[in-house]
């Protein structure tokens, strides 16, 4: 699961990084909001974290030429703005959320979690697919009803490929939903986590699509 960090206070930005990669996110950070859609055009994330008092464009006019291009990314504000008029202003203007400074860490991985989750398919929380049971919200998956032991790098490939299941994925656009911008990636990265999910979860599971990519194969319940 791969988050956009907009904040340019670096002391802050720094430990919700470190708080959100000891979650299992993966984490990208820019410090000002002229780079916000530059950096969102590469594809690949899952929601923004967007501060106000930003150096090159304000938050909230980012927020509006963002929500112009994009209506569905979910952007949480971060923001020591804390009078009512400007929550309201945020929200106004598409945020999906309002989290005031100072917060707790805990808070605002909570917050991300809730509107993950409006994301996921409606209905239950655990969805079916064969003989797998996938919570997205805990990030549990099991199978046959044993509890199966993914890597954080194999569970994020897993949740991409479901939201996207029907559709074929490049690899660059999978690599693109796992790694930072700052992360070396070995070359046969991307098949060694392929290969590690149809070993632990059926070797049916993931179809290769030779010289385009893969896709999720099976239904969901």
């Amino acid at each position: 699961m791969r988050l956009l960090l907009v904040e340019n206070d670096v002391l802050l930005a720094d430990g919700l990084q470190r708080a959100l990669r000891a979650e299992g996110y993966t984490v990208d950070h820019i410090d000002r909001g002229d780079l916000l859609m530059p950096a969102l055009e590469g594809g690949g994330f899952q929601l923004v974290l967007l501060d106000l008092g930003l150096p090159g464009l304000d938050g909230i006019d980012a927020l509006k030429i963002l929500r112009q291009k994009d209506k569905q990314i979910p952007v949480i504000i971060i923001s020591a703005r804390d009078a009512l008029e400007d929550r309201i202003g945020g929200l106004d203007c598409g945020a999906d959320d309002y989290l005031v400074k100072p917060f707790s860490a805990v808070e605002m991985i909570a917050r991300i979690r809730a509107r993950l989750r409006r994301r996921e398919p409606p209905g239950s929380e655990t969805l079916h697919l064969g003989e797998l049971e996938i919570d997205p919200v805990r990030f549990i998956v099991t199978r046959r009803g044993e509890l199966v032991n993914l890597s954080r790098r194999e569970m994020s490939l897993l949740m991409q490929l479901l939201r996207h299941r029907g559709r074929v994925l490049t690899r660059d656009q999978l690599e693109g939903g796992l790694y930072g911008w700052n992360e070396d990636v070995e070359s046969n990265a991307l098949e060694v986590h392929i290969h590690h999910l149809r070993k632990k979860l059926g070797s049916d599971l993931i179809r290769t699509v030779r010289g385009v990519g893969y896709s999720l194969q099976g239904t969901m319940e």
